[in-house]
């Protein structure tokens, strides 16, 4: 089985296909400065005529679908749904953050995914990966630098294992003063995941059942999209009136 998998979550667009016992047969990862719906699917396109497969060769779809930008999370969920549709093919919607961990797995400590969220807040979750398999520690969630620092101190307590911070929130959290004592240094080539992260990760879900159809694929927001938020703020009084 062949696995197609897409990361568009953050600033790096990555595209992989995999076997199914994960070991990559291509790998597609661009930073160039475009937006993700000019280099997708093309990158797509490019895996499939290098290694002379189709859509059609397919066994499973998986996607980072979130969190992450707003934009770049829909231009993946999308991209995959579109590939998908009406194929019959299971999908997996990957947590973008357990995807982050599984980069850093290996390097056998706890792995914190933390990404951008903005207003001093990040999107994280801490795995357990001391046995090179991420774990499951806390949920994902949209949080304050602060809170995350009380957290982290708190689990590095339990354990007394390494924290390893990978995503593109890694810089804004590492300035914490309490989280630059625990972590420990992330080699760059860990340090933003890929697709074929994505793709591990949609293999164990496929294995236990979690996957779903091409219908079933959605991103996976944690809070609503800025245009939402401030819509929301200036029409907060719109029923008293």
């Amino acid at each position: 089985m062949l696995t197609l998998a897409v990361d568009s979550s953050a600033k790096v667009a990555s595209v992989a296909v995999v076997c199914d016992d994960g070991t990559p047969l291509g790998i597609v990862t661009l930073s160039a400065g475009f937006t993700h719906s000019e280099t997708l699917l093309p990158a797509v396109e490019f895996l499939f005529n290098s290694l002379r497969i189709s859509a059609a060769d397919l066994g499973l779809f998986a996607c980072a679908a979130g969190p992450g930008s707003f934009t770049g999370v829909r231009i993946g969920v999308s991209t995959i749904k579109g590939l998908a549709f009406g194929r019959g093919v299971p999908c997996a919607a990957v947590s973008t953050l357990e995807a982050l961990a599984e980069a850093t797995a290996p390097l056998r400590g706890l792995s914190c995914a933390a990404m951008d969220a903005r207003r001093e807040q990040v999107y994280t979750a801490v795995f357990d990966c001391r046995d090179g398999t991420p774990k499951r520690i806390t949920p994902d969630e949209a949080i304050p630098i602060d809170v995350l620092a009380e957290k982290l101190r708190e689990i590095k307590s339990e354990t007394r294992a390494t924290v390893y911070i990978s995503g593109d929130g890694a810089t804004i959290a590492r300035k914490h003063p309490i989280i630059s004592t625990l972590a420990g240094d992330v080699p760059p080539d860990m340090a933003m995941g890929s697709a074929y992260n994505v793709a591990i990760c949609a293999l164990r879900m496929h294995k236990a059942g979690l996957t779903t159809d091409d219908a079933g694929l959605y991103p996976i927001y944690l809070r609503p999209p800025q245009a939402e938020r401030e819509y929301a703020e200036k029409h907060k009084n719109d029923n008293n009136i």
